[in-house]
This record gives C-alpha cells, structure tokens and sequence, in this order.
C-alpha cells in the first residue's frame, strides 16, 4: 500500500525524470517514466546491482502484514 503511493506520486511528480521499480512481481503499471525489474531475492540485490547505478534517491517499501507470521520471518522481510 505505501509503495503504491510512493510509485503515484513519484510518476506524477513532473521533476521525477523516470522511476525504477524493483519488486518481487510487477505492479502493472504502465508508464512511460516506470522500468520494472522483477527480482524474487530482495536481501541480495547483486545480480542486479547494474540497474541500481547512477540513481538518485532510494524508497524501500518492502513490507508485509505481521499477522500470522513468526518474528523471525517478519524480521527477514522487513
């Protein structure tokens, strides 16, 4: 829900030249301004570290519900 806002308002903001998303699964989104990346390890960005030269700014909104979850595996993904 945050990232969703985030990804709005970055898109709508004319001074925002493009945005790259990375998820584990594309947002549908179409937009000339949005290249997504869709990488399923996101606490080992490596194997994409060539898409993340040269940007500016950085919005982590990797989240989930802690309902049901063990600590451990909320503390993982957050």
């Amino acid at each position: 829900m945050v990232g969703q806002g985030v990804l709005r308002e970055c898109l709508l903001d004319p001074a925002v030249n493009r945005v790259l998303g990375v998820g584990r699964r594309s947002t549908g989104v179409e937009n000339p301004k949005l290249k997504e990346v869709v990488h399923s390890q996101l606490t080992d960005f490596s194997a994409i570290k060539s898409e993340l030269a040269g940007l500016d700014a950085c919005f982590f909104c990797l989240g989930v519900s802690s309902a049901g979850m063990k600590e451990a595996d909320y503390s993982q993904v957050t």
